[in-house]
């Protein structure tokens, strides 16, 4: 499996400093970050390692949720996912992510309710970014068939 990379060029301290994070194996562009924005509620057009954390999030969570529909004998035709992530303190010090919300409308063809739920849970167990979390205190998840 491949390597992906991405970098960040930061310049100053933590509060008064600005960074630049490049997307560097896609190329798909590069994104400003900063560390007062970061902890504000409004982001002021720059991004954050948590929202990059819930970008990976979600679009791993739904590849590998629209697998697990598929080899339980459904067809997955189309899913809405979201991941909220949150920064908070940590008691040692500092800050962590202290919990992520997954929440998850999908369009399945051949599974009712609880085959889908069921299905979502074990993505939220198996996709490798849940795994690379696993020391988060909590991942919520929230499912539904929509229509």
């Amino acid at each position: 499996m491949p390597t992906r990379t991405a970098r960040t060029a930061w310049n100053g301290g933590l509060t008064d400093g600005s960074g630049q994070v490049e997307l560097t194996s896609s190329g798909v562009g590069t994104f400003e970050v900063s560390f007062p924005k970061r902890a504000a509620d409004d982001a002021g057009g720059t991004t954050s390692p948590e929202e990059l954390v819930a970008a990976a999030h979600s679009s791993c969570y739904s590849m590998a949720l629209s697998k697990i529909v598929a080899d339980a004998g459904g067809t997955p035709v189309a899913l809405d996912v979201t991941a909220e992530v949150t920064l908070g303190p940590d008691p040692a010090g500092g800050n962590r992510i202290t919990g992520i919300k997954l929440t998850v409308r999908g369009e399945v063809e051949g599974l009712d309710e609880a085959g889908f739920k069921d299905a979502a849970e074990k993505a939220k167990a198996g996709c490798p970014i849940s795994k690379a979390l696993a020391g988060v205190d909590e991942i919520t998840l929230d499912a539904a068939l929509e229509g």
